[in-house]
């Protein structure tokens, strides 16, 4: 069985300061570019996005405007009911 000597030890400390600085300098060179990619995919989705909704409301519109001719075409325009005069009453006292 082998025994925790010091030289050991500072070599665990050396090869845990080595990973950390190596990863954090990978972070700074390849994070940006990650993030990037990130955000450009999401406003690639965001655009197909409003570009089904905005088709799929022009052919509901399209067909309502469809629909709406038709039964104008139908249908007389409706005659407006006259009531009579308006009267502007005063207060007798």
């Amino acid at each position: 069985m082998e025994t925790a000597s010091f030289n050991g030890l500072l070599k665990a400390i050396f090869y845990i300061l080595l990973f950390y600085y190596v990863i954090k300098f990978l972070a700074r060179l390849f994070l940006p570019i990650l993030a990037k990619k990130v955000v450009e995919k999401a406003s690639q989705q965001f655009q197909q996005q409003q570009q089904n909704s905005q088709n799929q409301y022009n052919t509901q519109n399209r067909s309502n405007e469809t629909r709406a001719e038709g039964e104008r075409s139908k249908t007389k325009p409706k005659e407006k009911k006259i009531v009579g005069d308006y009267v502007d009453f005063k207060e007798i006292e």
